[in-house]
């Protein structure tokens, strides 16, 4: 099965974090494709670069040799994301939202606003 984790769950797991723990058997899964949305890498690099977020500089790499493969967000993506509704107002889901349901995958999320889209949640 093929997964993308919102940018949280992306950090979580770079961080070992607690809260990843709802997530860790589906992200660990010899069987799954876990992805990360190159939407999660402008959302971070934009709270980092305003002071809200500390992330090293590597963390790209540490994802890519983690395990965890990139998919960038396409005009295709685009296009989907023109149609959603506003159920939800934070632009960096929204677009994540838009690859999910374009490309038709689960979400591993704690965001439980993306129910509103009838995404799959993990």
């Amino acid at each position: 099965m093929r997964v993308l984790v919102d940018t949280n769950v992306m950090l979580w797991w770079l961080a070992d974090h607690p809260n990843l723990e709802p997530f860790r058997r589906v992200i660990e899964a010899p069987t799954n494709t876990i992805l990360f949305s190159s939407i999660s890498t402008v959302e971070v690099s934009i709270k980092a670069s305003l002071g809200k977020l500390s992330i090293p500089d590597g963390y790209v790499d540490e994802l890519l040799t983690g395990g965890i493969d990139e998919l960038p967000f396409s005009a295709k993506h685009g296009q989907t994301l023109m149609t959603l509704p506003w159920h939800h107002r934070d632009p960096f889901d929204r677009m994540i939202i838009a690859q999910a349901i374009c490309d038709g995958l689960p979400i591993a999320t704690a965001d439980r606003a993306f129910r509103a889209y009838g995404v799959q949640l993990v």
